[in-house]
C-alpha cells in the first residue's frame, strides 16, 4: 500500500472513465437509433392497399404500405464523431423506389419518405417524427441501460 496520494495516481482512472464513457456515448447513441429506426418502420406500416387505390391510413397517423419499399429503406448511418460531438442520422436511405409504371425511376424512397412525412395539400402521413418522439421518451432508459450495464467504468 502507498504511504501517500501523489500527483498522477488518479489521472490514469480518469483517462479509463473518459475512455469508457465515449464508449458507452456511442453504444447509447446506436441504441437509441436502432429504438427510432424500429418504430419508425412500424410506424410505415399503417394499413395497407394497392397503388391506385385509396390510402388505409388516416391523414396524421404512418403512411399504409404499397410496396414496403419505404419502410425497408429506413435505416440509420454508423455513430460518428462530428465536429466534437457524436452524431448518427435516421430516415429513409435514397435507395430506387417501385416505379408503379409511370416511369419515374428517379424517384427514391428518401423522396417518397420527405412527401408523406411534410405533405401534400395539407395532408401528412408522419412516420419519423413520431418515432423520433419516441425515442426521445425512451432515450433516459436507454442511456441508464447502457451506462449502468458492464460493471466498473476503470
Amino acid at each position: 500500500m502507498a504511504d501517500e496520494l501523489l500527483p498522477g495516481v488518479l489521472s490514469g482512472r480518469f483517462v479509463r472513465v473518459v475512455a469508457s464513457a465515449e464508449v458507452r456515448s456511442a453504444a447509447s447513441l446506436t441504441a437509441l437509433a436502432l429504438f427510432i429506426e424500429g418504430r419508425a418502420k412500424q410506424n410505415c406500416r399503417s394499413g395497407a392497399h394497392a397503388y391506385g387505390t385509396p390510402t388505409a391510413s388516416s391523414p396524421g397517423a404512418g403512411p399504409s404500405v404499397i410496396s414496403g419499399d419505404l419502410a425497408r429503406s429506413i435505416t440509420h448511418t454508423p455513430v460518428a464523431p462530428v465536429g466534437g460531438e457524436l452524431q448518427t442520422r435516421v430516415g429513409p436511405a435514397s435507395t430506387p423506389h417501385t416505379d408503379y409504371g409511370h416511369g419515374h425511376r428517379s424517384t427514391t424512397s428518401g423522396k417518397i419518405g420527405l412527401y408523406l412525412e411534410t405533405g401534400d395539400h395539407g395532408v401528412t402521413y408522419p412516420f419519423l417524427e413520431p418515432a423520433f418522439d419516441d425515442g426521445i421518451g425512451a432515450n433516459t432508459g436507454i442511456w441508464l441501460s447502457t451506462f449502468t450495464a458492464g460493471g466498473s467504468w476503470i
